[in-house]
């Protein structure tokens, strides 16, 4: 798809701050620091509109970006080792499962996760969530470009066995530094907005 159009429409804990478009969505989840920010520009043809961050854990709330007024992607925070309190994960889980179970709009998860890395117990639990309250997951194996070409099958092998990955959940491999994966990607998203 021809990105002509990305903005940062809407900002949201709750609800009632939710886009009222009606467009589709896809929520984008990860581990902090798995490069969601770095997913989202290289997809919009975008430098910055995503903030990345040394620091994990610095989106805090739900980012709704608006994609040639016809899609939405929702970059939501990052699960795992972000160093906030306790009691700002537990909230922030709760409003990541309020979106997740509750929104119509939303088309699939687009579940980030480092290729280079066997997926964490995060990614496995997360993984099981979205199974478990049957959301459509699209699984992206990002950073390709650190490891060889001919060594990707065999770490998409340890993904699929690790996640017991479901036959109907695609698998792309992808990379911010190379745009490898990102037709597909697109083409991905096209097809799940028609479902």
């Amino acid at each position: 798809m021809k990105v002509t159009k990305a903005e940062l429409g809407t900002v949201a804990v709750k609800p009632e701050q939710y886009p009222t478009t009606g467009l589709p969505e896809f929520g984008l989840a990860g581990r902090s620091n798995v490069g969601k920010s770095s997913f989202i520009n290289k997809m919009l043809n975008r430098k910055k509109l995503a903030r990345t961050s040394q620091r994990p854990g610095k989106t805090q709330t739900l980012n709704f970006y608006l994609i040639n007024e016809m899609v939405y992607f929702v970059d939501v925070p990052g699960y795992g080792f972000a160093k906030v309190s306790k009691t700002e994960r537990e909230a922030w889980g709760k409003m990541i499962e309020t979106y997740i179970q509750n929104r119509d709009q939303l088309k699939a998860v687009l579940q980030i996760i480092d290729i280079r890395h066997e997926p964490s117990k995060d990614d496995r639990a997360m993984y099981e969530w979205l199974k478990h309250y049957e959301i459509p997951v699209i699984l992206i194996a990002t950073k390709a470009d650190k490891i060889p070409k001919g060594k990707w099958d065999k770490h998409c092998k340890v993904i699929r066995e690790v996640l017991n990955k479901d036959k109907e959940d695609p698998l792309i491999v992808f990379s911010s530094e190379t745009a490898q994966g990102k037709e597909e990607a697109w083409n991905t998203i096209l097809a799940y907005m028609k479902k």
